[in-house]
């Protein structure tokens, strides 16, 4: 009862298999991360991998939730991939078929890279899709993130892709951070586990967002 009455009020963040404090100014912790929404993740990341043609040039940026989708990717063929995320760059270059290249900049104790000269060498480049996680979205179509360094090269890989998938599942919906990374706006496909409320329905529909379902 204790969980649900602070989960009404706002102050807890429930998801499958548990529920966690919802802070809008510190993530939570990478390890917890990769076992929240486990199974949602895989079902979002086989759908947006399923849009992705052989022989296309990809931005993945950081995350669990993208890190499942590199995974995703596995059987596809002769992709170009630039990633600021060590961990998804060791997944993707198992495949000899595959040119990962990693930005660089400074390390997070997560495997993310950030800072000004991943943003630059992110810069560098014009890819087919960008396929990003994000931590929040706020009801007035806001995408929010945490790390301040990490947003900017996110912020890069938005600008330089010429379509732009987003991978949130249903946690992140009206979720806090506190660093502004954009709008949904900006995002050509959503793909997330269940159907969003009004609120987020109707701003999808405003900004001609594509929706799609991994029920």
């Amino acid at each position: 009862r204790d969980i649900n009455q602070l989960g009404d009020a706002g102050l807890l963040r429930r998801y499958h298999g548990g529920a966690a404090y919802d802070s809008s100014v510190q993530n939570t912790a990478y390890s917890q991360r990769a076992h929240q929404m486990r199974d949602e993740k895989l079902r979002i990341a086989a759908a947006m991998a399923a849009r992705i043609p052989d022989q296309a040039s990809l931005f993945i940026n950081i995350g669990t939730t993208t890190e499942a989708i590199a995974r995703a990717l596995l059987n596809h063929r002769d992709l170009k991939i630039i990633t600021n995320d060590l961990h998804v760059a060791s997944i993707l270059s198992t495949k000899e078929d595959f040119d990962v290249l990693i930005a660089g900049g400074n390390v997070r104790s997560d495997g993310g890279v950030v800072g000004q000269a991943t943003a630059d060498f992110i810069s560098q480049f014009k890819v087919d899709f960008a396929l990003i996680g994000i931590s929040g979205i706020d009801e007035d179509g806001t995408l929010l993130d945490f790390d301040y360094q990490e947003v900017r090269v996110s912020q890069a890989i938005i600008h330089n892709a010429r379509k732009v998938f987003l991978a949130a599942d249903s946690s992140k919906f009206g979720r806090s951070a506190m660093t502004r990374l954009g709008s949904l706006e900006q995002i050509d496909c959503l793909f997330t586990d269940s159907a969003p409320s009004e609120v987020f329905a109707e701003l999808l529909a405003r900004h001609n967002v594509q929706l799609e379902i991994t029920e």
